[in-house]
């Protein structure tokens, strides 16, 4: 475990810094036990360029929750391809998924927010845990203005849901930087940001959001904002 005051230390560093130096120094101190999980979002697609500019074969894992747009996979195959890499796939457990639809259906996410909850958990937390059985630390693309429940979160934290080093590179960029790098660098994004979906996740639970709506907007719309988190990022 990294010490409060190291992770505080490391937050005054590389306050304003490029997201490259920290990453640099977070792939270099961790080696093969650092990863990036990729939800395959233009903060994710910009950290995969920046990390592969360091590092040409780095960790980035994915979860397939069964779920996804047809589009997110055919990303998943466009960025293989880009980079000459392969991502590491993460799937549910088949019997626990087998045995959460056959007891509340296939859609149960919309019934109830526990019900979302749990599908959340069998889907997404559950393959998570596995791919962070091998880990020190992993990197995220969280920024602080997506959503009002990432409102706090730093450039470097301590993970106590997974006992883990979390490193958010790209916490203080705006959308619009985003954008700019993954343009001027050609990185390969989700066509459906084209469409108005500015955050995708999986088809039932996402939608597009007319210009100006909060960019959050579209996912679990049918609940209250301060809710719409799947738990990846839960603080305990």
């Amino acid at each position: 475990m990294i010490s409060k005051a190291e992770i505080d230390r490391l937050n005054a560093d590389y306050a304003g810094r490029p997201p490259q130096e920290l990453l640099r120094y977070v792939m270099e101190r961790c080696g093969d036990r650092v990863a990036l999980s990729s939800s395959l979002s233009i903060e994710d697609q910009t950290l995969t360029d920046m990390m592969l500019e360091i590092n040409p074969q780095p960790r980035i894992f994915t979860l397939d929750t069964g779920r996804l747009f047809p589009e997110t996979y055919q990303l998943i195959d466009k960025t293989n391809l880009r980079y000459g890499i392969k991502l590491e796939v993460f799937c549910p457990q088949t019997e626990a998924l087998q045995q959460m639809v056959r007891d509340n259906g296939i859609n149960l996410f919309y019934e109830s927010i526990e019900k979302r909850h749990l599908c959340c958990q069998v889907r997404k937390l559950e393959p998570l845990s596995r791919a962070f059985r091998t880990l020190d630390a992993w990197v995220c693309g969280l920024r602080r203005a997506q959503s009002v429940t990432r409102s706090e979160m730093r450039l470097v934290e301590w993970d106590d849901a997974h006992g883990l080093l979390k490193v958010n590179p790209l916490i203080e960029w705006s959308e619009a930087q985003v954008w700019e790098y993954v343009r001027s660098h050609h990185v390969p994004y989700n066509q459906l940001h084209d469409k108005g979906y500015p955050s995708i996740g999986c088809e039932p639970c996402t939608r597009s959001v007319k210009p100006g709506d909060d960019i959050r907007s579209g996912r679990w719309w049918w609940e209250d904002p301060q809710h719409r988190e799947c738990g990846l990022h839960a603080k305990h």
